[in-house]
């Protein structure tokens, strides 16, 4: 039986059936509007699997999406993982739309389905990977298109803020989008690559951006920097925007892109 890259399991045929009606009827605008993101996490148990997976995205997977659309694919590894390191995929779509057509036109793209072969025929007994968790992510409305950045040697933060409520995650991106947040990570050259909202995935609600440094000291020192920001002050000393009301946890992931990623 043929492993497929990607899976609409029962919980994201659920989901995507409660929000297509509202998201379909504007999926026609979204072409000059707001990407989305799929941020897949493989759970690999050997060298050997993390191989075949980066295989499968320079030879298969990403030249796919290419032609699809998808035009900046980014694969990533853990910067200093703790034993086998996990694979992290960025996949940009232009629309919904193209997202939820995605699966039945690489099952019809036969030069994906070769090259590709390896992968999604690897057998029950020796899987190319343990499991995948995916998530969709819809860009903010203050940088509704991906960002890329300087092709150079660099580490890459993914931040995920869960909220204990909606309304809580309603506000935050009203901290972002419109109270000025993202202005502040772009002035003071935190070179963000994405903000997005997850809207299918586990751990909701929650929100999820990228943004990339030199190395670990630049990470430290930009950090610091925002901190001590006249505007990031103002902005967080209102009540209504304190982090013990929209913010119950923050988790870092710290990231290194693989040979084969676009980003």
């Amino acid at each position: 039986m043929q492993r497929r890259s990607f899976v609409k399991t029962s919980l994201l045929v659920t989901a995507a059936g409660a929000v297509s009606p509202k998201l379909s009827s504007a999926a026609q605008k979204q072409k000059g509007g707001r990407e989305f993101y799929e941020l897949r996490v493989y759970s690999l148990k050997s060298e050997q699997q993390q191989k075949l997976v980066e295989a499968y995205f320079t030879e298969a997977l990403i030249p796919a999406l290419n032609r699809l659309g998808s035009k900046a694919v980014g694969v990533f590894a853990e910067l200093k993982p703790t034993g086998q390191t996990k694979i992290y995929a960025l996949i940009p779509y232009n629309s919904w739309d193209d997202f939820m057509n995605v699966q039945d036109k690489l099952a019809a793209d036969s030069a994906y389905l070769q090259a590709g072969a390896p992968y999604l025929n690897a057998p029950a007994t020796d899987p190319a990977y343990e499991r995948i968790e995916s998530s969709l992510l819809k860009a903010f409305a203050h940088m509704p298109k991906m960002q890329m950045p300087v092709q150079k040697p660099r580490i890459f933060e993914l931040r995920r803020y869960e909220h204990a409520s909606e309304s809580a995650g309603m506000k935050k991106l009203e901290m972002f989008n419109d109270a000025g947040e993202i202005n502040i990570f772009k002035r003071l050259g935190f070179n963000p690559v994405f903000f997005g909202e997850t809207i299918i995935g586990e751990l909701r609600p929650n929100l999820t951006y990228m943004i990339t440094f030199d190395d670990m000291a630049a990470h430290d020192s930009h950090w610091k920097a925002f901190g001590s920001d006249p505007e990031w002050k103002k902005i967080s000393a209102i009540p209504d925007y304190a982090d013990a009301k929209l913010v119950s946890r923050i988790t870092p992931t710290f990231l290194v892109p693989c040979e084969c990623s676009q980003i």
